[in-house]
């Protein structure tokens, strides 16, 4: 029962990856072959377990073996085999006659493009190949059956001879596991665990299936211009504007935004009302509306940081100033009438340079940005704390 539900998820492991490659394969406009049938026979060698006075030649025929290959790149692969081997006795040995079945499935590298065999051959190529299966052991002359489990792996030298063939020379080991019986059918006395070794050497053919020219096998993939091609994928979008409102889509909320519509770094379009009500819609009106000083930053008594409210009317200015690269602000501080004129006229222009410096590392470039510092604005009552706060502030003027 375990063997049969080994060789389920064996089964169901290969459908698997089968899918995910496939869906793989859509994704990335692969334009080469993957699968391949695989057919080789030759001559095997049962190292041990073997009864007393059993042997076979040193070179025995025979084994076959047929499978199918899927390639997940030209360097990745998996395949699924059946192999067929049996065994008869040298003169003077015992007589015997048993049979082996064995179905594994196996990973598969292409050691000729890992090792780049494209600089010198575009003929010979090389597999290395390993895994795992179960096994039946027969014996023709007794109703002697043995499960037993394998691991198996190997190397297969290849020669290209056209887009659909390739010719190929085998040799594998399968190390054997959990044995009852020798191979020549003798039961085993011999302790549990991985007991057998069997050699087989084969030839064979390949046949490549698909409808493209070459296989995975013998195709070269250039990784410079595979890099190149995923940096200009990559750069078109992060550049790519559908709307064209100043923001790349990949973080734009909302692509749709309608045309000379006023957004902020979300992309999203900002609801802005002038004085009078009025929804403003376009950069000009904005740019009216930012000239004509509805857009402060507020500061506390003595302080040159903005308040934390503030903080969304300078990335008002920013939004705007991404959006029209070709705009460049004037950015003037005030401070209220307490304190020395001198001290004030320096306190205003930090307030003016903090925007400044705030917008500067906002990636903004500082040439397009100039300060004022306008010292005391008394326009307001010195006396009232709540009028003297509306003129610790910093304007904005679009050139």
């Amino acid at each position: 029962m375990k063997k049969l539900i080994l060789t389920l998820v064996f089964a169901a492991s290969f459908s698997s990856l089968s899918a995910q490659t496939e869906t793989e394969k859509k994704e990335n406009n692969t334009d080469f072959n993957q699968w391949s049938v695989e057919l080789d026979g030759g001559f095997n060698k049962p190292q041990r377990p073997m009864g007393a006075g059993a042997y076979t030649e040193i070179v025995s025929p025979y084994v076959v073996n047929l499978g199918a290959r899927y390639m997940f790149n030209n360097k990745f692969g998996l395949k699924a085999d059946f192999g067929y081997n049996s065994f008869q006795e040298e003169t003077g040995s015992v007589d015997f006659d048993t049979k082996l079945y064995r179905v594994a499935v196996q990973g598969v590298i292409n050691a000729g493009r890992v090792l780049n065999f494209e600089d010198w051959t575009n003929t010979i190529g090389l597999l290395f190949h390993a895994g795992v299966g179960v096994a039946q052991l027969e014996d023709q002359n007794s109703a002697g059956k043995d499960k037993i489990g394998n691991f198996i792996g190997g190397v297969t030298g290849q020669i290209r001879l056209s887009d659909r063939f390739a010719l190929t020379g085998d040799f594998t080991t399968i190390v054997t596991a959990k044995q009852d019986l020798n191979f020549d059918g003798s039961n085993f006395n011999g302790t549990s665990g991985l007991q057998g070794f069997l050699f087989t050497g084969t030839a064979g053919l390949t046949y490549y299936l698909g409808k493209n020219t070459k296989h995975a096998d013998w195709v070269v993939i250039n990784v410079t211009d595979e890099l190149e091609n995923k940096l200009a994928a990559l750069e078109a979008k992060l550049t790519q504007d559908t709307d064209n409102d100043g923001v790349a889509d990949f973080k734009d909320e909302e692509p749709n935004s309608a045309p000379g519509a006023v957004v902020n770094t979300k992309g999203k379009t900002i609801v802005v009302k002038d004085a009078q009500g009025t929804v403003v819609k376009t950069e000009s009106d904005l740019k009216t509306l930012i000239n004509g000083g509805y857009v402060g930053v507020y500061y506390d008594f003595n302080k040159s940081t903005p308040t934390g409210d503030s903080t969304g009317n300078i990335d008002f200015i920013l939004t705007y100033l991404r959006n029209n690269p070709s705009a460049n602000v004037e950015i003037t501080g005030y401070a209220d009438e307490i304190g020395s004129t001198s001290y004030n006229n320096t306190l205003s222009n930090a307030r003016a340079n903090n925007v400044k410096e705030t917008l500067v590392k906002a990636n903004i470039d500082a040439s397009r940005l100039t300060i004022v510092g306008a010292g005391e604005d008394t326009s307001v009552s010195k006396d009232s704390d709540a009028a003297r706060s509306l003129v610790r502030k910093v304007t904005f003027k679009i050139k």
